[in-house]
């Protein structure tokens, strides 16, 4: 699965991408963000405030309980503003 980072998370994790096989139990975005922070300090600091984590299921907005199962990308960015 291809894990996509976005704006500020990008810069504190310092890589805009990574590539990772879904251990078992992870199938939804939210446990994919816990098993990213528990393996990355670096995902850790950027995620910490979860309130202002915002996720998209293979180019869908979607909520930290929707699931990954089958997925082909993760995005995580912070909440945006258009004008």
């Amino acid at each position: 699965m291809r894990v996509l980072y976005f704006a500020r998370f990008r810069q504190v994790i310092g890589r805009a991408s990574d590539e990772i096989a879904l251990p078992a139990g992870v199938t939804t975005a939210g446990a994919l963000l816990d098993h990213l922070m528990a393996r990355d300090e670096r995902c850790a600091e950027a995620f910490s405030n979860r309130k202002i984590v915002r996720v998209a299921v293979d180019q869908n907005h979607a909520a930290l309980d929707q699931s990954i199962v089958g997925a082909k990308e993760v995005a995580f960015f912070p909440p945006v503003t258009g004008g």
